[in-house]
């Protein structure tokens, strides 16, 4: 259903709408006062963003890479809600083969999901985990303080009624919400483009609060998230450091950057983190 082929000027088009010119000006509304505050009644606090780089060695595609998702299947076909409405089995069979893929596949956890969760375990403070994946492998690596801000391939959501349901099977328009009882209401339980990240409330709180900010396996251009690191050196004064396979393009905004493969990466400077206890 999905002919393998390059990015269109269409596709190119949906991808730069994801910066949105505003984001910076919610960023420098936090006042000079008000970020020397905020660094005072800072502890050691840990914000992690992760991106796709993370579970890649896990077996999952990224999506912007070469040989990425975007590059054999059209984003405005299968991640937008007008595709949905248009071709809503299409869409629903998309999602299904990914699912298919968590459930059925040989995908675990890798050492860089497995070191994260041991911080959030051993540290002694906050560790919150943001995620831009949509896959499960923090949780079964054993995460618990999570935001999955682009939703989640094990989850649906009832477009009736709103609420969200654990769905780890295929997914058909018939479907039937067990909440409400409709009928052709639940969709994938993923933000497309166009739509609001989740939490981003309780994102940007932490963002505010936090010691430390650390990237993982991001791309660096996708907005709002692109955007924490500079949110959390403003608010804060926080530690910031980025861990990649190589430099990402907000790379020059980190105070400190360690490249190469997650699950070398990670480990090393979780080790090290614990060790010192220091979070610059």
């Amino acid at each position: 259903m999905f002919p393998k082929q390059t990015n269109t000027t269409l596709t190119k088009t949906f991808l730069h709408r994801i910066r949105p010119v505003h984001y910076h000006g919610l960023t420098e509304r936090v006042q000079p006062k008000r970020r020397k505050n905020m660094s005072a009644e800072t502890n050691n606090a840990i914000v992690v963003l992760t991106g796709a780089g993370i579970s890649k060695e896990s077996g999952l595609d990224t999506f912007r890479d070469a040989d990425g998702i975007w590059a054999k299947v059209r984003l405005e076909e299968v991640a937008t809600p007008e595709a949905f409405a248009r071709d809503p089995e299409g869409v629903h069979e998309f999602y299904n083969s990914r699912r298919r893929k968590l459930r059925e596949g040989d995908v675990r956890p890798n050492a860089a999901h497995a070191a994260l969760a041991r911080l959030e375990a051993e540290w002694p403070g906050s560790v919150l985990i943001v995620t831009q994946n949509v896959d499960n492998l923090h949780e079964r690596a054993g995460s618990k303080n999570l935001i999955h801000m682009h939703g989640e391939h094990v989850k649906a959501r009832c477009a009736h009624c709103g609420v969200t349901l654990v769905w780890e099977c295929d997914m058909s328009r018939d479907d039937v919400c067990a909440d409400c009882g409709r009928p052709g209401g639940m969709r994938p339980h993923i933000v497309w483009f166009g739509e609001m990240p989740l939490q981003m409330e309780r994102i940007f709180a932490a963002l505010e609060t936090c010691a430390l900010f650390v990237s993982i396996g991001t791309s660096g251009n996708v907005y709002p998230a692109a955007g924490f690191v500079q949110h959390a050196r403003l608010s804060t004064n926080a530690h910031t450091v980025e861990l990649n396979l190589e430099p990402s393009e907000s790379a020059t905004l980190f105070a400190e950057s360690h490249y190469g493969p997650a699950t070398e990466v990670v480990p090393g400077y979780v080790e090290r983190l614990l060790e010192t206890g220091q979070v610059n």
